[in-house]
């Protein structure tokens, strides 16, 4: 499988986007149960039947993509294919050298935006992303040789990964978090997402509230065919600062208006490009029995 996957990271990015986009269809029409959650989750938003559509094929396209983000040869730079969108956010927040985190849901491709932000900023400030390990050995493999990268690291979903992020903010380093994945029992607190109760993470809070670290937004957009024939790029990262309010909340750490400060927020990314979220996500079962924090609550360094 590992070979197939280097195999696909040299095919042209139109091909495995409609590869992808018939994988997309071919899961939304043979899974009910996907299928039932994606149009419930969309219907919330209050998406239309085209839009849903386009989501159904843009999740396809996310993982027809993925061969060629994870396999792209480590020296091979992502260069002309990203552009960046008010690049200078990331500048402001790296100089106030407090550290910095971003932020990205499961919005457009949200693997190349750690990929953008580590060919541009990581030489002089690495970022550590947090991950779950997978369980097949061969995709293990890969995704640890795709995701460690020059100025970019990752961290596990352990206590240990915990730590290691505290301390690379503490060090003014960046750190990146998708916020509106599940997090595992005791890591996360119940707030409305899209008129749901859903339960989010509250890590994002401790850390700031530890750290003082600065909070931006980034989406990584993904572009059709003809608009990346128009601006001469395949994916626009977008940066927005966090507003002051919600940094200052966030750092009070009461987990309960964190997470729902952050959904808010989160609502607001997706609703800029609705059709390129991955609706048919579980975000609203129940956390995992885990144990990632201390009895406390707190993140300890």
């Amino acid at each position: 499988m590992a070979r197939l996957f280097y195999l696909l990271s040299g095919w042209p990015l139109f091909v495995l986007h409609l590869m992808g986009s018939v994988m997309g269809w071919l899961a939304y029409l043979l899974s009910p149960s996907y299928r039932r959650r994606l149009v419930a989750h969309a219907r919330m938003a209050g998406l239309t039947r085209w839009q849903r559509w386009q989501a159904v094929a843009h999740a396809g396209k996310m993982v027809g993509e993925l061969p060629r983000l994870w396999g792209r040869p480590r020296d091979q730079a992502l260069g002309r294919s990203v552009r960046w969108e008010q690049v200078e956010v990331v500048e402001h927040a790296l100089a106030e050298g407090h550290g910095l985190m971003v932020v990205t849901p499961h919005l457009g491709c949200f693997e190349i935006t750690a990929q953008a932000y580590a060919e541009r900023f990581g030489a002089a400030k690495p970022i550590t992303a947090l991950y779950r390990p997978a369980k097949q050995p061969w995709l293990a493999e890969m995704l640890k040789s795709a995701r460690n990268r020059p100025g970019m690291l990752t961290s596990p979903a352990t206590l240990a990964g915990v730590r290691q992020m505290l301390r690379a903010l503490k060090k003014g380093d960046t750190v990146g978090i998708l916020p509106d994945q599940v997090p595992p029992e005791g890591m996360g607190a119940w707030a409305p997402f899209f008129g749901r109760e859903a339960y989010t993470m509250t890590m994002a809070a401790k850390l700031v509230a530890q750290t003082g670290c600065a909070v931006v937004l980034l989406r990584g957009e993904r572009l059709n065919w003809l608009d990346r024939l128009r601006q001469g790029c395949d994916y626009v990262v977008h940066a927005r600062r966090v507003p002051a309010d919600v940094e200052h909340l966030l750092a009070q750490g009461d987990a309960a208006q964190s997470a729902a400060a952050i959904n808010r927020l989160m609502e607001e990314m997706i609703m800029q490009a609705p059709e390129q979220y991955l609706w048919g996500y579980n975000r609203y079962k129940g956390p995992r029995a885990e144990i990632l924090t201390s009895a406390s609550g707190e993140v300890q360094p």
